[in-house]
């Protein structure tokens, strides 16, 4: 693929998507590529969030290199001024009212992330964003990060619908051989692809263990795990994993006897082959705890950083032999359902197009 030639349609657009968190635009412009879109972020005069084309009308440098005054985008090549909605407004020496616009990206600030709608503007509903309860509860904890990883996002995908590589690629962290002892489930609710893995009177890996010590709870004590993956289009899994002291009802036991919480995984394509990767985990206890948060995050941020490496080197195979057959196997019913959503929503989008 050259440098100036689209992607075939392999994401669907008329969709939300996180673009950023709200600490990645600060005084300077934030870059981004979406979806293939090139894409600048920054806060307007009343500091809401704008997203633009990162292209200038005048020469087409990127916007990104400028500069925010008065909460207008100027660019860094010749001074040209933007105006919000994609419009000159001044330019040193020079008349801009017949300039060309750029485009503006809808764009949301909510739940602690900053979406884009890079699809048809008009189409843009804030009421079809993912809904987020626990973003949204003094009851909750959140920490996380943002890593680019160099696949096609979609592989991802398959990583998070199918928990039983956390044996062998998170082998000193979340793995452990009762993932796959424990026979998995996937089934389809609605708008969401479902997986989920329930494993019984066993004993608690080290990250666990970490949790349960922050729970308040023993953390050699013998308990009942849980794996339920939620895969929602565009490109959304919230997974529910947790670990109760065993015999008191596992994912429905009591809150003061459980260490529980929500994986969050927000992945946004960016090419075919690249993507940018949010992560975190959403929990419901001990949620004063900083020290616990950070201590999450850091535990989180190298088991994802062991993903990375496993999903980049299956990428770069996968270039070199594109004709290969993969196999599918019922652990991969969760990623292959998923696909498929995908598929459905890219040609609903392609047959309202035509």
């Amino acid at each position: 693929m050259g440098p100036q030639e689209a992607p075939r349609t392999t994401w669907p657009k008329n969709a939300w998507y996180v673009a950023c968190t709200p600490d990645e635009i600060g005084q300077k412009p934030l870059g981004r590529q979406i979806c293939f879109e090139r894409m600048v972020f920054h806060r307007g005069r009343s500091n809401q969030v704008v997203a633009l084309e990162d292209f200038c009308p005048h020469r087409g440098a990127p916007l990104s290199l400028g500069f925010v005054r008065d909460g207008e985008l100027v660019c860094g090549y010749h001074g040209l001024s933007m105006g919000c909605d994609g419009r000159a407004t001044s330019m040193p020496g020079q008349r801009v009212t017949s300039f060309p616009t750029i485009r503006a990206f809808p764009v949301l600030e909510r739940y602690g992330f900053i979406w884009v709608w890079p699809g048809e503007a008009d189409q843009a509903d804030p009421a079809k964003l993912h809904h987020l309860p626990w973003a949204e509860s003094p009851g909750w904890a959140y920490g996380g990060g943002l890593y680019h990883i160099a696949c096609d996002y979609r592989l991802m995908v398959d990583n998070l619908m199918d928990l039983t590589h956390e044996t062998y690629v998170h082998a000193s962290s979340i793995g452990q051989k009762e993932i796959d002892e424990a026979p998995v489930n996937t089934r389809v609710e609605a708008d969401q692809v479902v997986t989920s893995r329930f494993m019984e009177k066993i004993a608690a890996p080290p990250f666990w263990r970490m949790a349960l010590r922050g729970a308040g709870l023993p953390e050699d004590a013998i308990v009942d795990r849980w794996q339920i993956c939620r895969f929602s289009t565009p490109s959304h899994v919230m997974i529910e994993v947790g670990v109760a002291l065993e015999g008191l009802g596992g994912y429905d036991a009591p809150a003061d006897r459980k260490a529980s919480s929500i994986v969050v995984d927000f992945i946004t394509p960016e090419t075919e082959t690249t993507h940018w990767y949010f992560w975190g985990m959403a929990r419901n206890f001990a949620v004063e705890d900083t020290a616990l948060t950070d201590t999450i995050r850091q535990g989180q941020a190298k088991i994802f950083g062991e993903d990375l490496e496993m999903l980049e080197r299956q990428q770069d195979n996968l270039l070199r032999h594109p004709d290969r057959r993969l196999l599918r196997l019922n652990i991969d019913a969760g990623g292959v359902r998923s696909r498929m959503m995908i598929e459905q929503a890219i040609a609903a989008e392609l047959a309202a197009a035509t």
